[in-house]
């Protein structure tokens, strides 16, 4: 053995390669009915069977293959998984509100923890779907963006978390009995807009009639931003009625630049000029996304500052006292600055409302959502 070290200049230079993130499998949502079709035919079987598939799945928020009795049974399981391949997998669901709100953890494929929440009111019911595994957004307030961003969620496993809340409503599950999912809101775990394209096709697939889609209603849709101005631009001249929520929680850019990172890039001005084209282009009222955080943007003259620069247009702000998070320094506003807040924003003619802080002790609230299995 030789004690000289070894030169290694002529050695083929190794290069790290990231380990390659394996994609959900392909599911009927993702896939399209067309495509679907094909894909049955490719494997031997006659393509309208993907149209019962659809017929059960998003006609009838049907999860159960025991009742898709249409399809023989000796190919039954190999169809049922070949175009509704498992991709959320319950953790666990906890209720507050006597059982009319259930915020279930879902584990994915490669292990990745997202959370979506089930909200039944008198006249409504409404999901609040993640699009993405974590956020990359960084606000510093939020659970979910101090989590950072693990990836965007498939189609498949966007319009599933919605499937899924539709089924349990219709089969009695939450408090309240049979009922009917109305609305969506892109409110959940990840910034929508980051993951344009998927969210888009998403929420084709939930308009679109059965058996190409869930059959909601576009107007009962939300979707949220930070302020991706680009993107907001783009949904507009989408066409499709969407409700549009900024989350602005500041109305100068000297603060904002703290409480959303992103702003920095597209400032209040910016965000806003974005969000006053979206009202003209689709004629839809935006709602403006406040949280209220106590002795950081619950000022009074803030909030004159807020319905100075609204005053005059489509929009309406809702005020979202702050939910606490684990280690968060910041915790929501006294009432008697809030209702200083209202009031000095209601003088400039601005609509503005109070969130109901649902799913609060489930920490299922808005901010709240940070995944945890345990």
């Amino acid at each position: 053995m030789t004690n000289e070290l070894q030169d290694v200049s002529s050695l083929p230079q190794l290069k790290f390669v990231a380990p390659r993130r394996v994609p959900p499998p392909l599911h009927l949502a993702d896939l399209g009915l067309a495509k679907a079709q094909e894909l049955c035919v490719e494997k031997g079987y006659p393509k309208f069977r993907a149209d019962q598939i659809a017929k059960h799945w998003y006609g009838r928020f049907d999860n159960d293959i025991s009742n898709y009795t249409d399809l023989p049974s000796v190919q039954r399981e190999e169809i049922f998984a070949l175009l509704l391949p498992q991709l959320l997998n319950e953790v666990k669901t906890i209720t507050c509100d006597n059982g009319t709100t259930a915020k279930s953890l879902w584990r994915l494929h490669d292990g990745a923890l997202v959370e979506s929440v089930l909200m039944r009111y008198t006249d409504r019911a409404t999901v609040c779907i993640s699009s993405q595994a974590g956020c990359g957004m960084a606000c510093p307030f939020c659970a979910t963006g101090q989590s950072g961003l693990t990836r965007n969620l498939s189609v498949g496993e966007i319009v599933s978390q919605v499937q899924q809340a539709a089924a349990d409503m219709v089969s009695g599950k939450i408090a309240g009995g049979v009922g009917r999912l109305s609305n969506v809101v892109f409110m959940g775990m990840g910034e929508p807009l980051a993951n344009y394209n998927t969210i888009l096709t998403a929420i084709r697939r939930m308009i679109d009639p059965a058996p190409n889609g869930l059959g909601l209603s576009a107007r009962g849709i939300t979707v949220s931003t930070v302020g991706l101005v680009p993107r907001i631009k783009q949904l507009a001249d989408e066409g499709i009625p969407v409700t549009l929520a900024v989350s602005l929680h500041a109305p100068d850019d000297e603060l904002r630049n703290e409480l959303v990172p992103v702003n920095n890039r597209w400032n209040v001005r910016e965000v806003l000029d974005a969000a006053w084209y979206y009202t003209r282009k689709t004629k839809r009222r935006v709602s403006i996304e406040y949280a209220m955080i106590r002795d950081i943007n619950d000022q009074e003259w803030r909030g004159d500052r807020l319905g100075r620069i609204l005053r005059g247009h489509l929009t309406h702000v809702n005020l979202i006292p702050l939910n606490p998070t684990p280690g968060s320094k910041w915790t929501a506003s006294r009432p008697e600055d809030e209702a200083a807040f209202v009031a000095a924003i209601e003088r400039h003619g601005v609509p503005v409302t109070v969130r109901d802080t649902r799913g609060r002790e489930i920490d299922g609230a808005c901010g709240q959502l940070a995944a945890k299995a345990d």
